[in-house]
């Protein structure tokens, strides 16, 4: 072992290798890149297109990662920190990491248990569900699934408004703690890789949140305005969280109409291309809404300093959707909590190494513009 590596390891670590004993798995040892190649090696080409794709160019998607380490962070020193408290609330919701799983399409073509298996897996995380309009299971199965477990239903604008009210009154009768309007598909993003592979679900794919199959938006639909928000709040019972919002006009007006968060999104580099990343539109977002509603953010995140960063931006939580589904691919629900677990271990650690002894409290000047 070179001396770096050595020092770099703990000695009961070191001591236990020598003597041939078993060493304990280290949770906060994930890497989302390795994850990704062990996942798409089991899904099929154009089903691992269509999950790690983008729009266009693509250039909203490379991006996305490096946005978040275009930041640098600011140890503090010196402060007794001997613990790390990573649990919070969202919406009022008891979560013992600030790290949740976005609402993906399909998840059945990644692994047979689909949104039970991610339910399964979040819940044994302590973590918060994003449930998709286009989940292959019933959204009051994946409620459920894990009665217990914090979730929140994600919607779209469908086939017809009364059947898109319908959604929004059953996600709150199944006991879902919020409803999530992506609000950045008035038509769907370009992408390129599924018009290449001619991407289509299977003809027996059950779509049971929908009225029909196909994709979407539909159009010839009214358009979803500000004033929505508030309506869908009145017709589900739930607090609303505006998803894909990426200026703080925007999340300013969000709030105004009754939004009780906002989530800082490019749909995973699905939509526009090139737009702004996340981690560059969420300064503008948190400033703008200050502390009138909760902020959220999504997009690129693979590592615990990116949480991390992201929370000095001032983002109450942030989502994955990709590692998530990595981990589902590989193994189902354990596989899904593998990824949670992993990411909340590494932002534990480095909010260590930084001074800082909880989430809710990051201080902004933890992190700085790179130079």
């Amino acid at each position: 072992m070179a001396p770096d590596e050595r020092a770099s390891t703990a000695p009961g670590v070191l001591s236990q290798r020598r003597r041939g004993e078993s060493v304990p798995d280290d949770p906060g040892a994930l890497d989302v890149a390795a994850l990704e190649r062990r996942a798409r090696a089991l899904l099929p080409p154009a089903v691992g297109d269509y999950y790690a794709g983008g729009a266009e160019a693509e250039t909203t998607l490379r991006e996305a990662p490096g946005a978040w380490r275009s930041w640098r962070l600011r140890p503090r020193v010196l402060r007794g920190v001997s613990a790390v408290d990573v649990a919070t609330t969202l919406l009022g919701a008891d979560v013992r990491t600030p790290i949740g799983v976005a609402p993906w399409a399909y998840q059945a073509l990644a692994h047979p248990d689909g949104e039970r298996g991610t339910a399964r897996g979040a819940a044994a995380a302590g973590a918060l569900m994003t449930v998709s309009t286009s989940s292959g299971t019933a959204l009051a199965d994946v409620a459920a699934t894990e009665p217990a477990g914090p979730r929140w239903f994600q919607l779209y604008r469908l086939h017809s408004p009364a059947h898109t009210d319908d959604l929004a009154r059953r996600a709150g009768e199944a006991g879902y703690r919020g409803l999530v309007l992506t609000v950045d598909l008035p038509v769907l993003g370009r992408r390129l890789r599924d018009l290449t592979n001619d991407f289509a679900l299977p003809a027996d794919f059950p779509l049971p949140n929908q009225p029909l199959h196909g994709s979407l938006p539909v159009t010839g639909q009214p358009p979803w305005t500000f004033d929505d928000i508030g309506r869908f709040g009145d017709v589900s019972g739930l607090p609303v969280v505006v998803k894909g919002v990426l200026r703080g006009d925007d999340a300013a007006r969000c709030v105004q109409a009754g939004a009780a968060a906002v989530w800082v999104s490019t749909h995973g580099g699905r939509q526009g291309d090139p737009v702004i990343a996340s981690a560059h539109a969420l300064p503008e977002v948190v400033d703008a809404v200050g502390d009138e509603a909760e902020v959220y953010a999504d997009g690129g995140i693979c590592s615990g300093s990116d949480v991390l960063t992201a929370l000095a931006l001032g983002a109450r939580a942030v989502f994955v959707g990709r590692p998530a589904i990595w981990g589902l691919t590989t193994g189902g629900a354990d596989g899904v909590s593998r990824v949670l677990a992993g990411l909340t271990a590494q932002l534990a650690h480095t909010m260590a190494l930084c001074g800082l002894a909880d989430v809710r409290t990051v201080p902004r000047d933890t992190v700085t513009a790179a130079r």
